[in-house]
């Protein structure tokens, strides 16, 4: 007499019934079934047609569950994608937000250096009239000197010829022999040379 457990193998060998099918038969009904598969034609085309028929099924479990995990896997994947997506543009938000101010501050700062560069053009325009003004000072002045420069010139001049003409009269009574007034124009043409 044949265990269940041999009974289940010969109806998974010979006829492809799988064990989790007769799993909920007893050992009685798994000796008949094979006794009716084995005399019975008709019977073993039906259970062909069965495993058949569970084979297909069983093929369209396995890719409906590959099917399902990939699309949970890709469910799971797009949901990292989507919240990274949602973190991106929060931080986006959040930046453009800081540009947005800073851009209101630069805006500020261009106000101020506006002004700015305008309180400098007019300081500009005043020390342009400043310097026009020193400008023609400043000719004036080197006119001034030329002519002083003339002056001067002319004046030693003048002063070489006095001296010059002192030191020939002074030459020529120095000639004569009175001592004391000889030593007075000694002193007087020393004082006078320099």
């Amino acid at each position: 007499m044949q265990s269940k457990a041999d009974l289940q193998t010969i109806l998974k060998d010979r006829h492809g019934i799988n064990k989790n099918v007769t799993q909920s038969l007893s050992r009685e009904d798994c000796a008949k079934l094979v006794v009716v598969l084995n005399d019975q034609p008709a019977a073993r085309e039906l259970v062909t047609a069965f495993v058949k028929k569970n084979h297909e099924l069983s093929s369209n479990n396995r890719n409906l569950g590959k099917r399902r995990e990939n699309a949970a896997k890709k469910l799971e994947q797009l949901t990292r994608e989507y919240q990274q997506l949602e973190e991106s543009i929060a931080k986006q938000e959040a930046k453009n937000e800081r540009l947005d101010q800073h851009k209101g501050d630069l805006a500020a700062e261009e106000a101020e250096l506006q002004r700015k560069i305008e309180v400098l053009k007019q300081r500009n325009q005043t020390l342009e009239s400043e310097v026009q003004t020193l400008t023609t000072r400043n000719d004036e002045l080197e006119n001034a000197n030329e002519r002083l420069q003339k002056d001067n010139k002319a004046l030693k001049i003048i002063v070489d010829q006095i001296r010059l003409r002192l030191a020939r009269d002074i030459d020529e009574l120095l000639r004569y022999e009175d001592s004391e007034l000889r030593k007075a124009m000694i002193r007087l043409l020393k004082w006078t040379l320099g």
